[in-house]
């Protein structure tokens, strides 16, 4: 359970970010340009924790996924940027990804390893 709060935080930072990033108008407006690297700093901190949790291809998949959907619609709704038949498929393809690498994924990379980082006593 905490993996996936690592993971749900990484991925709201990570839009966070990403909107920061547009306000920034590259990285002109100080307030903005702050938001960006905070952003990006706690979503690449979180997405750590969670790997520690779950498999790097779960969880990258996952991340990058439903940050880029996230990111699309934040798009639309805050910056009023038009919304078509394309992007409409775009994110839908883009969720269904995410659904069928997380299904495909063994209970043993969903559960993470523990033990995978611990060195051999000499």
């Amino acid at each position: 359970m905490k993996a996936f709060l690592y993971l749900t935080l990484a991925i709201i930072c990570e839009v966070f970010g990403s909107v920061m990033l547009n306000l920034s108008d590259g990285f002109t407006n100080v307030f903005p340009a702050i938001g960006v690297i905070i952003g990006y700093l706690l979503s690449f901190s979180f997405l750590g924790f969670a790997l520690k949790y779950i498999a790097l291809s779960s969880a990258y998949a996952i991340w990058a996924g439903l940050g880029t959907a996230l990111t699309a619609i934040a798009g639309v709704v805050i910056f009023n940027e038009h919304l078509n038949i394309f992007k409409v498929f775009g994110l839908a393809f883009i969720i269904s990804g995410v659904v069928l690498l997380n299904a495909s994924a063994t209970k043993e990379e969903q559960r993470g390893r523990g033990d995978r980082f611990v060195v051999p006593d000499r």
